[in-house]
């Protein structure tokens, strides 16, 4: 097994491994089986509703695979006595192969029907609100399929108001969510956030901690920037979430830089290498050279692919 799968996994303690190596699938089904280390839930990228495969595993029993293909009556299961079966069905679910799940032993799991969610009643206005939060945090990127219901829940809230229940939210997000599923299948090449993404790649490994979609605000992340990367980074560079929302609403993106030991000089330096790693990539940056000036990219095509 070689290479990069297009899924994200998410084990019992909380880890998640986002375009997981080959590699790490085998490891992390091989150590299953421990309290606290029991499952594995994968998805693939972008994550779809309904659509995944998850093992469950005790020390001394069998391993337990179960995948569904988007409703209720398409889960199946099937028991396997050794991980390496495990390791190869996900992988081949995971790489799209046609006969991944030939050959085996599925039962049907009858878990039933959910009962639907009511429709939603909001006055026109709550509705164009919620659902212009709901698209800008979608078309930022970074929010997993839960993360954007808990905010779809949460939104309108007002003290014990509550009108959105979780059900709504999470259908009304998917609707949204796979709209913007279908609109990046015609994406072809590099987007400018995987350039950036390529140029924070290149500037973390020079000793710059660089974080994109970093804290709520520029409080926040002036705060916790020193602890976000290694303890021998000498400086920053970063953009918070109110700036991701202004990059997906086609307003550019601003990056905040600076240096550890607080000098002007080394803010300087790192605000000339931030540059230079970004006009690598392609992209369109603007900054005058003062240590007190943000570096914006502008015009920016924030076409961000969705992950979940």
């Amino acid at each position: 097994m070689i290479g990069m799968l297009a899924i994200t996994v998410f084990t019992e303690g909380g880890g998640r491994y986002v375009r997981a190596a080959a590699e790490e699938l085998v490891a992390l089904v091989r150590r299953l089986g421990r309290q606290g280390d029991r499952f594995l839930v994968v998805q693939r990228i972008p994550d779809l509703p309904d659509v995944f495969i998850q093992v469950w595993h005790e020390e001394g029993s069998d391993y337990t695979l179960e995948h569904r293909d988007g409703a209720p009556d398409r889960h199946f299961q099937v028991i396997f006595d050794m991980p390496d079966l495990v390791i190869a069905t996900i992988a081949d679910w995971a790489r799209l192969k046609g006969d991944w799940d030939s050959g085996l032993d599925w039962t049907r799991l009858n878990l039933g029907h959910p009962e639907p969610a009511p429709p939603l009643e909001l006055d026109e206005d709550d509705w164009q609100k919620l659902e212009a939060r709901i698209r800008t945090v979608i078309m930022g990127g970074y929010a997993t399929r839960t993360q954007v219901a808990e905010i779809a829940e949460d939104y309108l809230v007002s003290g014990d108001h509550r009108p959105v229940s979780a059900a709504q939210a999470q259908q009304l997000t998917d609707r949204i969510w796979l709209e913007r599923v279908e609109e990046q299948a015609s994406w072809e090449g590099e987007t400018d956030p995987e350039r950036l993404t390529r140029a924070f790649t290149v500037l973390e490994a020079t000793g710059i901690t660089a974080r994109e979609n970093f804290t709520c605000c520029r409080s926040c992340g002036q705060a916790e920037i020193r602890g976000a990367g290694s303890t021998d980074a000498y400086g920053f560079v970063y953009f918070h979430t109110q700036c991701t929302d202004a990059a997906a609403a086609g307003h550019g993106l601003i990056l905040l830089y600076g240096g550890f030991d607080g000098s002007s000089d080394t803010t300087t330096s790192i605000g000339r290498q931030v540059m230079a790693a970004l006009a690598e990539t392609g992209l369109s940056v603007e900054w005058n050279g003062h240590p007190d000036q943000a570096i914006t990219l502008a015009p920016l095509d924030w076409r961000k692919r969705l992950i979940g």
